[in-house]
């Protein structure tokens, strides 16, 4: 029976890049029903949002969602389709895997981690306020009541949460992750020694959670520790389990040390809905010059085929796309040696290059 999927191409390069996603899944020999839904910057001009309610919708009807980037405008007063995505379907979970292929231009070899990002709190949940707003003074005159310090009331302010319900689940997700796929460890990380109330309250809760888990090591970091020692020793860690913003910036770094965005899968997961997802931008630039790399979204359809049950073909097309890294020939600019290498080729010829691998494979 074939699986109903939305299939969100994005704006940008997004389109190529999800077509040459499709592609590849309709190759491995799964069956899909697509429900292709427009969200981005064409609907922005359209409708006045970068996410309209049929994507939702579609979402909540087929449970699972692939979706290509992005664009989110700067400072224009719109919210990330993105973070309106995940917080209108509580996808609280981002996955983030960062893992070296042979073939890959990378400082590093034989780095495997996964990163667990909680998707739906702290500063990216997006609860600003600035002085135009009539609620300003207000939240001005209560701050330095409350905690004696008088802010200037030139400026703007955030609202970090983190709440126990939150933090509880996105560490029992970590670790019920890592007893799923025989991981070793999980690290919570934090900045409690300065946040102590409110990343206080997630290390609390993440010790409390492991305690369930007696059959997996666990141990916690303080974020900008944990940078250094990603940098200088990331043999040491499996599973990381960080609030949002944390979550954010450490999986960026983690993808750099494996080569980059343009091969960086993501998950956003919930306890009803799954969008699977690259974590590159959107390069509106390259659109529709066939050039940009496709990879990072085809991982990310790896992720979907497993959540799907899939199991087969996901490690039929992960081992096709670990072939063609290795081999090195059908590799856009980026992951070339020198991005004016004559050879490299276009976003369509990397899918062309991948489904002939799973030809021979199947």
């Amino acid at each position: 029976m074939p699986h109903a999927v939305t299939l969100i191409p994005g704006d940008g390069t997004g389109p190529e890049i999800a077509e040459a996603t499709r592609r590849v899944l309709e190759a491995t020999g799964v069956q899909f029903t697509w429900d292709v839904c427009q969200a981005g910057a064409e609907t922005l001009e359209k409708y006045g949002t970068v996410l309209p309610d049929e994507v939702i919708e579609s979402i909540k009807r087929t449970g699972v969602g692939l979706k290509g980037p992005i664009t989110t405008p700067v400072g224009k007063g719109q919210r990330s389709a993105n973070v309106a995505l995940r917080k209108k379907l509580d996808l609280y979970a981002n996955l983030r895997p960062a893992k070296t292929y042979h073939g890959l231009r990378s400082r590093y070899e034989n780095i495997d981690l996964i990163i667990v990002r909680e998707n739906t709190e702290d500063l990216y949940a997006g609860i600003e306020f600035q002085q135009t707003m009539p609620e300003y003074e207000e939240l001005i005159e209560l701050v330095g009541r409350t905690t004696g310090h008088q802010l200037d009331p030139n400026s703007a302010m955030s609202i970090k949460y983190i709440s126990v319900l939150a933090s509880r689940r996105i560490v029992k997700f970590a670790f019920d992750y890592a007893r799923a796929n025989g991981r070793r460890k999980v690290t919570a990380v934090h900045k409690a020694n300065i946040m102590r109330l409110s990343d206080g309250l997630f290390l609390s809760t993440a010790h409390e959670v492991a305690r369930e888990y007696p059959d997996i090591h666990y141990e916690d970091r303080i974020v900008d520790n944990m940078c250094m020692q990603l940098v200088q020793k990331p043999e040491l860690y499996d599973v990381l389990v960080l609030p949002n913003l944390y979550g954010d910036i450490i999986s960026d770094l983690s993808a750099g040390l494996i080569g980059g965005l343009g091969v960086a899968p993501g998950a956003n997961i919930g306890s009803q809905y799954a969008v699977f997802e690259p974590v590159h931008g959107s390069a509106p630039k390259y659109a529709g010059l066939n050039k940009v790399n496709p990879m990072a979204m085809m991982f990310s359809g790896v992720m979907m085929l497993r959540h799907l049950g899939e199991r087969e073909a996901a490690q039929h097309l992960e081992l096709a796309l670990t072939q063609v890294l290795a081999e090195g020939r059908s590799l856009t600019y980026d992951l070339k040696l020198r991005p004016d290498d004559p050879t490299a080729v276009g976003t369509s010829q990397v899918a062309d290059a991948v489904i002939d691998h799973l030809q021979r494979l199947m």
